[in-house]
């Protein structure tokens, strides 16, 4: 019986997909820690995850391993090199959480834009004539960047016109935007120079590490919005608390951090032009049980022999001996 480790609990109507596969045996495991991990993986052919890290130290004790199901996007918490040399596929959600994340983008921009943060303690605090004093910026006629052209970028491109922003993308990797989507920009300097609000959409990779830093925010247009609901340590989060203390950048729209947890002493917590959510763009009741869902097929697929290549991250392992 091929056995299926679920590590950290997917949502439970996704594990109504298991009921009519009494050949796989499946386990929970809550403790995501290197001790817990090694047992239960011992025999496990595919194994689902969320946030866990799994390093090669816990993978070399998998030794019936095919796959493994992240529940999500992002995979850094996957050490997919090694995993590719052992012929193990690595697989996403592809789709499943575009909308929730373009959704909270746009949320960011908007807090941000309209000083969200302020305008709340003001009239928690029994500020209301504050009204007259924190100012915010419509969307409509300022000109949004897009760094990254995959599934929540073009999402955030269909919203970000129903706004009545002007829409520029960079992606070296894209020759060709969808119909009304925009217009392509030769270059990420390019694309800063005429941009009034930035939304990164791309994976954190040694290329992209810190790839804005004092040099891009100061290409910004003065008064900019920057967003970010990709990954932490796509942006030096010092060099943006400068250029938002002197009033280059009007405020930030920041889902994720350079270290997660954020810190409680962190500068960023105290900066109240910059909208603060952890980590949390997808986390809505439909995106879970989608990407649950996605989670869970994607195991059972590898189980089975026939997984979706389109969801697979390291598809040459598909094309090996060692294929699932």
């Amino acid at each position: 019986m091929n056995k299926l480790l679920v590590v950290e609990p997917l949502m439970s109507d996704s594990m109504k997909l298991l009921e009519d596969r009494p050949d796989i045996a499946w386990e929970l495991v809550e403790d995501a820690s290197p001790e817990a991990l090694k047992g239960p993986i011992s025999d496990a052919v595919a194994i689902t995850v969320r946030i866990a890290p799994l390093t090669p130290e816990i993978l070399d004790a998998a030794k019936s391993l095919r796959a493994i199901s992240r529940h999500g996007v992002g995979y850094d918490n996957i050490p997919v090199e090694y995993c590719t040399e052992r012929g193990i596929a690595v697989t996403v959600v592809g789709d499943a959480n575009s909308s929730s994340v373009a959704e909270h983008t746009i949320y960011l921009m908007l807090a941000a834009s309209r000083a969200g943060i302020e305008l709340d303690g003001a009239v928690r605090n029994g500020r209301f004539g504050d009204r007259s004093k924190l100012i915010g910026r419509d969307l409509r006629g300022r000109t949004l960047l897009i760094v990254g052209y995959g599934r929540i970028g073009r999402r955030l491109a269909r919203l970000a016109e129903a706004f009545g922003l002007r829409i520029l993308v960079f992606d070296p990797y894209v020759e060709k935007l969808e119909a009304h989507a925009g217009e392509l920009v030769p270059s990420l300097d390019d694309g800063l120079m005429k941009a009034d609000i930035l939304s990164l959409h791309i994976p954190l990779t040694e290329d992209t590490a810190n790839l804005i830093g004092e040099r891009e925010l100061g290409l910004l247009r003065e008064g900019s919005i920057v967003v970010n609901a990709s990954r932490g340590g796509l942006i030096d989060e010092n060099a943006l608390l400068r250029a938002i203390r002197s009033s280059h950048i009007q405020g930030a729209g920041l889902d994720v951090f350079e270290r997660e947890p954020l810190p409680a002493d962190s500068p960023l917590v105290r900066e109240k032009r910059v909208v603060l959510s952890p980590h949390s763009a997808s986390l809505t009741s439909e995106c879970l049980d989608a990407m649950g869902r996605v989670t869970l097929q994607n195991a059972i697929d590898a189980i089975d022999g026939k997984l979706n290549p389109k969801f697979v991250v390291n598809p040459q392992v598909l094309d090996s001996s060692k294929s699932v």
